[in-house]
């Protein structure tokens, strides 16, 4: 199955896997322990402040606070890590797990093993 980027609707095939083109997105805004670091491919972006936006994301272990400004849908494809929400819940993530973080959502983020997700945030 092709990978095409340039697609009327763009596609990966093997998102798990797939390595290509993947671009250094840096270390993530409010580290914990200051090791993880970020990387991606977008595969939309939205004209109107760059809402919708589409992609692959990858993360290194480490440990980070996450605030998320808006709706964001998280399929997981590999990996494993645990998202704890500031009001005490717990949400273990691995391949095949899907999230819907709500906009406003905010806690900490350990990644035991490289995690990789396919994303949209509207």
């Amino acid at each position: 199955m092709p990978t095409n980027l340039n697609s009327s609707a763009p596609h990966i095939a093997g998102a798990s896997t797939w390595d290509d083109d993947l671009v250094d997105w840096g270390g993530h805004l409010e580290p914990i322990d200051g090791r993880s670091t970020n990387r991606g491919r977008l595969l939309w972006k939205g004209d109107a402040d760059g809402l919708p936006e589409a992609g692959v994301w990858e993360s290194t272990p480490g440990t980070w606070r996450l605030v998320l400004p808006r709706d964001e849908l998280v399929h997981f494809v590999s990996g494993r890590a645990t998202y704890s929400a500031d009001d005490g819940e717990v949400i273990e993530v691995m391949a095949g797990t899907v999230v819907h973080f709500r906009e406003g959502w905010t806690g900490t983020v350990e990644v035991r093993e490289t995690i990789r997700s396919v994303y949209m945030l509207r």
